[in-house]
C-alpha cells in the first residue's frame, strides 16, 4: 500500500476520533485531529496536505483555545471553582462503566449538582449553578466540536483532492 493512502487513512481514524472525543471527553479531542491533520501534511505527500493542516490547523487550535476560556468564563461569572466540575468528569466516567452511552452525561450531570450541593448546601442554589456550569461547558463543547468538524471537513476535501488530481 502506498504512503500515501497509510497516511489518508490513519489521519482519517485520528480526525474521527478527534471529533467523537470532543462529545465523548474520555477520548482525546482536538489534540487528535490536530494530530491528524499533522500526519497528513507530513505523509500525504503534496501541498494540498500541508493547506489542509494550515487551513484545519488554525480553527483547531482556537476551538481549543475558545473552549476552554468560555467554559472559565462562565465558571468564574458565577465563582464556580474547579473541583465540583473535576468531580462532574469523574462521576461521568464512573457512569459510562455503569449505563453504557449514556452514563457519562449522567453522571456528569448528577456528579456536579451532588458536589455543588455540597459546596452550596442548598439543593436549589445547586441546580442553579450547576446549570450555569453546564450552559457554560457546553457552550465552550460545541464550539470546539464545530471547529473541529471544520477542520475534519478541510482534510476530507485535502485527502479526495490529493486522489482525484493524482497530486
Amino acid at each position: 500500500m502506498a504512503p500515501d493512502v497509510i497516511a489518508a487513512i490513519v489521519a482519517g481514524i485520528l480526525a474521527i476520533v478527534g471529533v467523537l472525543g470532543i462529545i465523548l471527553p474520555v477520548l482525546p479531542g482536538s489534540i487528535t485531529v490536530l494530530i491528524g491533520l499533522l500526519v497528513w501534511a507530513i505523509w500525504g505527500g503534496s501541498g494540498w496536505a500541508w493547506a489542509a493542516f494550515a487551513i484545519g490547523g488554525v480553527p483547531v487550535l482556537i476551538g481549543m483555545i475558545s473552549g476552554w476560556v468560555l467554559a472559565k468564563r462562565g465558571l468564574d461569572k458565577r465563582k464556580i471553582p474547579n473541583w465540583p466540575v473535576l468531580v462532574a468528569a469523574g462521576a461521568g466516567i464512573v457512569g459510562l462503566f455503569v449505563i453504557p452511552l449514556l452514563g457519562l452525561p449522567i453522571g456528569f450531570i448528577v456528579g456536579l449538582v451532588v458536589a455543588e450541593y455540597f459546596r452550596l448546601g442548598d439543593w436549589k442554589q445547586a441546580l442553579d449553578t450547576s446549570w450555569v456550569a453546564m450552559k457554560s461547558l457546553g457552550l465552550g463543547m460545541l464550539i470546539e466540536l464545530a471547529c473541529a468538524f471544520f477542520a475534519f471537513m478541510v482534510l476530507a476535501i485535502s485527502i479526495l483532492v490529493h486522489f482525484a488530481t493524482g497530486a
